[in-house]
């Protein structure tokens, strides 16, 4: 199994009285996470599964993901929001659907979440040192059998720049 972990767009800044969970995508924002979307349509990609965190900037990103016809199917887990845990999400979400080993999921959040979701999974812990930009992505291989914490491989780091 793929995991695409995509990190939201640029958002409004913070402290501007809105509150956290309701910042939305800039304009700025908005263009170029469509410019990210459609390259990764160029490059062939299509996802079985887009999975949103529920904060407003994340389903807009991933809105846009859908709206490019990077996957028909699009659904919100609470696990994506600040401050989810991989393990929870791997227990109550991912284990019991069972999806086939050739699934490809992109999951769209926030930082410092998903790199450390991906260091889990790479290192079995968080050692701090991937950098995911806004509207990048990481892309993980998760094994064929057994707890991917530790074992996984990684094989996508794109800053947006690359793909603009």
């Amino acid at each position: 199994m793929e995991l695409y972990l995509i990190r939201h767009g640029i958002a409004e800044d913070k402290g501007l009285g809105i509150q956290d969970e309701k910042r939305s995508l800039t304009k700025e924002g908005r263009q170029k996470t469509e410019k990210v979307a459609q390259k990764l349509v160029k490059l062939g990609l299509n996802f079985d599964l887009i999975l949103t965190s529920p904060l407003v900037r994340a389903r807009q990103t991933a809105e846009i993901l859908i709206a490019e016809k990077l996957s028909s199917q699009l659904e919100e887990s609470s696990h994506l929001a600040h401050n989810g845990q991989i393990s929870s999400w791997l227990k109550d979400w991912l284990e019991p659907r069972n999806y086939s080993q050739n699934t490809q999921l992109a999951l769209v959040g926030h930082e410092p979440d998903l790199t450390s979701w991906a260091e889990i999974l790479l290192w079995g812990e968080v050692k701090a040192s991937l950098v995911l930009k806004k509207a990048g992505m990481i892309g993980i291989k998760l094994p064929e059998t057994g707890s991917p914490l530790g074992r996984s491989q990684m094989f996508w780091l794109t800053p947006p720049k690359y793909l603009l």
